[in-house]
């Protein structure tokens, strides 16, 4: 099974950050949470570190895991794992190096987006207020 690794970043203003993939690329414009694949060897608190690095231009300083979802597309062999996290980032210029566009949108807004299908059921979450990222991480600091 391929897993990867995908953030769920919260700004004060309690909108979070979603991407969009490049029109020629696999799942052309689809929206999704920024990451990426998991290496060979690698924990997925690196990955999601280096995929936010390499994607954004930016640090990792608080991450908490909020949810894990089996998703198999028609097109592929594979099932795959996503591992959501909950991250909050060091102020910095966010650079979208892989995508089309990105976007700062409140939950309540997170339908008005075409997401890839594995992302549903955190997007539904997300969007009704069951997960609530900047809470989970305020949470995970205190334990």
């Amino acid at each position: 099974m391929r897993v990867v690794v995908a953030a769920v970043i919260e700004r004060e203003d309690r909108r979070l950050l979603i991407g969009q993939r490049r029109r020629h690329g696999t799942s052309p414009l689809k929206w999704e949470f920024p990451g990426g694949k998991i290496e060979d060897g690698e924990a997925p608190e690196a990955a999601l570190a280096r995929e936010l690095r390499e994607e954004l231009g930016v640090t990792v300083r608080k991450h908490a895991e909020i949810a894990r979802v089996t998703h198999k597309y028609a097109d592929t062999s594979e099932p795959l794992e996503i591992r959501f996290f909950a991250v909050e980032i060091a102020d910095q210029a966010i650079v979208a190096k892989p995508f089309e566009q990105i976007a700062w949108v409140l939950p309540k807004e997170l339908s008005d987006y075409d997401f890839l299908a594995a992302n549903a059921r955190l997007v539904a979450n997300l969007a009704t207020g069951c997960i609530k990222p900047k809470e989970i991480l305020d949470i995970a600091k205190n334990l």
